[in-house]
């Protein structure tokens, strides 16, 4: 900003801390007394960035509220990177660390969680469902890392999934069959794939009277069914509170009647509570970060070892194959498109 929209800014907070008054009444007082003999335009070019600065989200406003764009980051200061497609991009803009901490703070105030040196990392769900990523030093060189993945408007079904050519109609007819017959199912991928918005798709593909609890790290699942109950983790609290894992919600969520469990994603110990609640007979969907769907099975399996150093790899291996009857694989290819590559189905004698 220059040095006029600052002064206004810097004048607008001090009158909002000093008598109480909202900051859009102080941001228009200073700028009525500080542009009079201004046009319309001339102060609306200065009223914008002074009020992203004191109540929006900065510079990164404009991005988040562009629907085009598909994930946005930053590596330093005066710099946002965004992507849109297949393509990445780039800006310069006068975006300074105080200010990008001052906006990360606003950004984690809806959703409890924090970020400081004793914890360096946060992982955040925003107001329209987004994903925040935070990383910041020590852990990082000598800038903070910000990545926005932006909430895709629309809970997606297989249908729209179809129109966008993620799926075939011959890979939706068996999903829709594997979801109405209570099969376990897992996708797998890697990043960006479209694994969560596979799963949702699942789960919006369900029958009205199902009752799903979901369990993820982050809130991201955003479904259309009428009996869910999301459950998130949470990081202990410098008041004392407790932190609470995968693994106790997942036991937590066998206490709450459900249809069917989702864990977001399977990622640590978690694996073996997941596996003793599908062999229960609880259906269940998940999703994995795996190469195929071979992988996926396997790496699933050496999760669960995690749980115990007293599990040996062929139990593990057999709860896999007693639990898992469907493997959906994910892919992004170059041009960032999404599509399921391969669905495998095991058969039990």
């Amino acid at each position: 900003m220059n040095q006029t929209a600052t002064f206004i800014a810097q004048q607008a907070r001090g009158r909002a801390l000093l008598f109480g008054l909202p900051v859009e009444d102080s941001l228009n007082q200073g700028i009525a007394e500080t542009s009079e003999n201004l046009t319309i335009l001339q102060s609306e070019l200065i009223r914008r960035p002074i009020q992203e600065r004191l109540t929006g989200f900065g510079p990164l406003q404009s991005l988040l509220d562009d629907p085009t764009i598909e994930e946005v980051w930053i590596n330093r200061p005066n710099e946002i990177r965004f992507a849109v497609g297949d393509k990445n991009h780039v800006i310069n803009v006068d975006f300074e660390a105080q200010q990008i901490e001052a906006v990360v703070e606003r950004l984690l105030r809806s959703s409890g969680r924090r970020i400081d040196r004793s914890s360096p990392f946060v992982d955040a769900g925003l107001a329209d469902g987004s994903r925040l990523h935070v990383v910041i030093p020590t852990v990082t060189r000598a800038d903070w890392s910000i990545n926005i993945r932006k909430f895709r408007s629309g809970s997606a079904d297989l249908a729209w999934l179809e129109s966008v050519k993620m799926i075939t109609p011959q890979q939706s007819t068996l999903l829709k069959s594997a979801v109405a017959t209570g099969k376990n199912i897992l996708v797998s991928g890697a990043t960006q794939a479209g694994k969560t918005t596979l799963l949702t798709a699942l789960i919006n593909a369900a029958d009205d009277g199902q009752r799903f609890v979901t369990i993820e790290d982050t809130f991201e699942i955003s479904s259309g069914a009428s009996d869910l109950v999301a459950l998130q983790t949470r990081e202990a609290t410098p008041d004392g509170a407790q932190s609470i894992d995968m693994r106790r919600l997942v036991r937590e969520a066998l206490r709450m009647r459900p249809s069917r469990i989702v864990v977001g994603e399977v990622r640590g110990a978690e694996a073996l509570d997941l596996l003793l609640a599908l062999n229960s007979g609880i259906p269940g969907l998940s999703t994995i970060h795996a190469n195929s769907a071979a992988s996926a099975l396997e790496k699933l399996s050496s999760l669960a070892l995690l749980a115990s150093s007293s599990l040996s790899a062929e139990f593990a291996k057999s709860l896999v194959q007693s639990a898992v009857d469907v493997v959906v694989h994910c892919q992004n290819d170059r041009q960032s498109h999404r599509k399921v590559a391969e669905i495998l189905e095991l058969h039990r004698d």
